[in-house]
């Protein structure tokens, strides 16, 4: 499989590379070559997060970089790299875009962030038609604002399920309160990345589809305070422990939790603890008032951005097109176990078979909604937080869980942050 997916991304990938692009938003000058025929000195300065640019993880960035050189013989490209994770460069190039890097990767949630401050350059014309064929419109939704496309998918990103297959089944793991009466469960409750899923399970909405904000936010009612009662008896549950400090990881190595919610990031340390016992699943039902409900996700993507500042236009927005490419995508795999979005890939059998890969576009595709980047969802972690932290400690009870939820609800609709206890 391996060889031919990469024969089969490098035709895909020059085919694309070699088109005519047309790039929207962008006043800055084009290269071509130069009369002469020689190749022009160009630098693009690049930034990933660290484990891109590792040794221990092959260093998939500059390896990728060299490629790309190599297919650009018009170009003589010096590559000065920066470590910046997804959210550290979304925040340093919003802070001062002309000073940025020409190209960097991002999480889709800064989007409105980096737009407002004019730090991300439009996708359009045969290049964007060429992005829109090999990645589904779920994904390409979570990158695109007003009808505009603003950066190359590479992974998509939301959380799942690991377990201990030695405990529960696969029919047991479909529903959390089936889990419960078997083996111990930790999931962060005072994580208001992960939380939500139950309210949202259970019919609460954030802004509508999630981009119009003039509707708000729906954590209110008698949904919302059935979720609270609910969360108050999960926490009392004897098999049932709030994952933080790296609880969760630490109970799978010494056999005193069975299952963890987290994400890609955390697949080699649970390989570690669980060794052939490790499973992976789309995320459970659980059941409310003797109702099965469907916990959801937030989920999003992460991106290849291209700085619209950039002196060398068409150079970055190849590079970018190149590093999320089914090429890259695939070595990103193979290295890092970044988990490809590229429809292409995930067509092949093998990738498609691999249970993690499964576990995260299940959950991505079917047991999530996109989370949304209107500006006030910054408004929604900590009263999320605040609520999963009362119901840890107590303050949070059957007598007061309406009062709470309401203070909850408000609290997410402000710009202020009023929770009690």
């Amino acid at each position: 499989m391996g060889e031919n997916m990469k024969k089969r991304g490098i035709a895909l990938l020059l085919a694309a590379v070699t088109a005519a692009m047309s790039f929207a938003g962008c006043g800055t000058e084009t290269e071509t070559e130069s009369a002469s025929g020689k190749a022009e000195k160009i630098r693009l300065m690049v930034w990933s997060p660290s484990e891109d640019q590792s040794k221990d993880s092959g260093e998939w960035l500059q390896k990728t970089c060299e490629d790309f050189a190599a297919l650009h013989p018009e170009w003589d490209i010096t590559f000065v790299y920066g470590v910046a994770d997804e959210a550290t460069a979304a925040s340093q190039v919003a802070q001062d875009p002309e000073a940025g890097a020409d190209v960097f990767m991002y999480a889709n949630d800064t989007l409105t962030t980096m737009t407002d401050a004019n730090a991300l350059a439009k996708f359009g014309g045969k290049y964007r038609e060429r992005i829109e064929q090999t990645n589904s419109a779920e994904v390409l939704s979570s990158l695109v604002k007003d009808g505009d496309l603003y950066g190359v998918p590479f992974t998509t990103n939301t959380w799942f399920m690991y377990y201990d297959k030695s405990v529960f089944s696969e029919e047991d793991v479909k529903n959390l309160d089936t889990m419960l009466t078997k083996g111990a469960v930790a999931f962060p409750l005072t994580n208001s990345w992960y939380t939500p899923a139950f309210y949202i399970g259970n019919g609460c909405t954030l802004f509508g589809d999630g981009t119009q904000e003039e509707k708000g936010v729906d954590f209110s009612g008698e949904k919302a305070v059935d979720v609270t009662n609910y969360l108050v008896d999960l926490a009392a549950h004897p098999n049932f422990k709030i994952d933080a400090d790296g609880l969760g990881l630490a109970g799978l190595r010494d056999g005193s939790i069975s299952a963890i919610f987290s994400g890609s990031w955390d697949v080699n340390a649970v390989k570690e603890a669980l060794g052939e016992d490790m499973g992976v699943a789309a995320l459970p039902k659980f059941t409310l008032n003797g109702e099965e409900k469907q916990m959801m996700s937030y989920a999003g993507s992460k991106a290849i951005g291209v700085n619209p500042y950039s002196k060398h236009m068409v150079a970055a927005v190849e590079l970018a097109v190149y590093l999320g490419s089914a090429e890259a995508q695939l070595t990103h795999y193979q290295m890092r176990n970044v988990i490809p979005c590229n429809t292409e890939l995930l067509a092949d059998e093998a990738i498609a078979n691999d249970p993690l890969v499964s576990a995260q576009n299940d959950t991505f595709n079917n047991t999530s909604i996109l989370q949304p980047f209107v500006a006030k969802m910054n408004n929604c972690w900590v009263p999320v937080e605040n609520m999963g932290k009362g119901i840890r400690n107590g303050s949070v009870t059957h007598e007061n869980a309406a009062e709470q939820t309401e203070a909850m609800h408000e609290a997410m609709n402000s710009d202020g942050i009023r929770v009690r206890g």
